[in-house]
């Protein structure tokens, strides 16, 4: 005789019994020897001896129950199958429902079992650590495993954020993609008396209704294969690429559209390799021109090498101050400067040179990626402080949001967000200020 759980505790899930017919209640007999299917009897016909072709009443057999404890000694199985299917039915953190539907136990007994035995039990958690590790590593043996946006922002209607977001409603889980397509139909009717010319009309009018709907879905099924949603969120994944890689992903983005995402991404990311392995090849090659031949030797070429750049820069920057010492009025207006942009205002007192060095020419922007964004002004900051217009807009995005975030924003946050020449960043801050994109903290 052994003791089994059985199966739930509603009797029109299990099978009836062989001898009566009746739907079991627990306890019931199952049959050891006979089965499949099972041979299941209830107490009376068991007590009665009850056989059955094979079936024989010295048969060994087990006893079905769910009456014995699991987890815990004050809970049986049968409980917490019933907890399990009170949570499912009435939703996580409905304790109230749950114990209702239990009627054996509180609410605040059914919160505290499923809490510390379901939700904080180190052996399941450690088992899901388990089911995570394989299925990522089940991931990594794919070629370019692809996430989509689960969590995307929640911007607010018609703001810069909004129109990144190719107009997401989060709420509405849609697009505002062409939402006026529909006006075009609403004083169309379809009258007995139209003329061949006039009703030919109309179906053109609905088939540009139709070829609008396409093109809407179609618009949508890109955003939302590709994980465009979050739009921060994807220009953080593109920083990880080296600078030329990230001017591909850019100019290659047009073609996503005729890829799916995880070809798109093994094509950027065969991309990435190529400049990987050009660039080793090219580090390999000036290694045999200095007649290296050995990893070992190579390390000491790098740091060599290293030392010379350092001492190269150093005196460069040594002969751009000698420059400055040699004139009292340009080195004095150079320290009130640098004062200035230590205190965190904008100098507007210009240094002057007399070593007759001239100034670089403004950058042509001339079939640079990005430029279609500009407007003139921006277009013409680029031009001065010679920035491509791609990195203008990434640098003008990372402190439109922090200045969002935060309420205002300093020239020293801005010079911590964005890693370039402080001169460059001091323009670009004062550019948005002045054109009202951030305001000063």
């Amino acid at each position: 005789m052994r003791f089994t759980f059985g199966f739930t505790d509603d009797p029109f899930d299990k099978p009836p019994c062989r001898g009566c017919s009746s739907y079991l209640t627990e306890p019931y007999v199952k049959c050891a020897e006979c089965g499949p299917p099972p041979f299941l009897l209830c107490l009376q016909c068991f007590t009665r001896g009850f056989e059955y072709k094979k079936h024989q009443s010295d048969h060994t057999y087990e006893i079905m129950t769910s009456d014995f404890p699991v987890l815990d000694p004050n809970w049986t199985a049968q409980e917490e199958m019933a907890l399990l299917e009170a949570v499912m039915d009435c939703g996580f953190g409905n304790w109230q429902d749950v114990a209702n539907q239990m009627c054996t136990k509180s609410k605040e007994e059914c919160e505290k079992h499923y809490m510390k035995h379901f939700i904080n039990n180190p052996l399941f958690a450690s088992t899901l650590l388990n089911l995570k590790q394989a299925e990522e590593a089940q991931q990594n043996e794919t070629a370019i495993p692809f996430h989509p946006a689960d969590d995307p922002p929640r911007p607010t209607f018609d703001s810069l954020l909004s129109r990144d977001m190719a107009g997401y409603m989060p709420a509405r889980a849609d697009f505002e993609f062409d939402n006026y397509a529909e006006w075009d139909l609403r004083d169309i009717d379809f009258v007995e008396d139209d003329s061949d010319i006039l009703h030919a009309l109309k179906i053109a009018v609905v088939d540009i209704y139709h070829s609008r709907l396409k093109e809407r879905q179609r618009r949508k099924k890109i955003v939302r294969d590709h994980g465009l949603i979050n739009l921060r969120k994807f220009q953080i994944l593109e920083r990880r690429y080296p600078k030329e890689v990230q001017d591909l992903y850019e100019t290659m983005r047009r073609f996503a559209r005729i890829l799916g995402p995880v070809e798109h991404d093994k094509f950027i990311e065969s991309h990435a390799l190529e400049f990987e392995l050009r660039r080793e090849i090219k580090r390999l090659q000036e290694y045999r021109a200095a007649g290296i031949t050995n990893f070992c030797s190579a390390r000491t070429y790098d740091n060599l090498k290293k030392t010379r750049d350092e001492e190269r820069l150093k005196r460069t920057m040594l002969s751009e101050v000698l420059q400055y010492i040699q004139d009292s009025s340009a080195c004095q207006q150079w320290l009130s400067r640098q004062a200035d942009i230590d205190s965190g205002l904008s100098p507007t007192v210009p240094v002057p040179s007399n070593s007759g060095r001239r100034s670089a020419p403004p950058l042509n922007l001339t079939g640079l990626p990005g430029t279609e964004k500009l407007n003139e002004k921006e277009k013409e900051l680029c031009q001065m402080v010679r920035l491509v217009p791609g990195a203008y807009l990434e640098y003008k995005a990372a402190l439109v949001n922090e200045c969002n975030k935060q309420g205002g924003l300093r020239l020293a946050q801005a010079r911590a967000l964005i890693k370039i020449d402080v001169n460059k960043t001091r323009k670009i801050y004062d550019f948005l200020i002045r054109e009202g994109y951030i305001t000063k903290a």
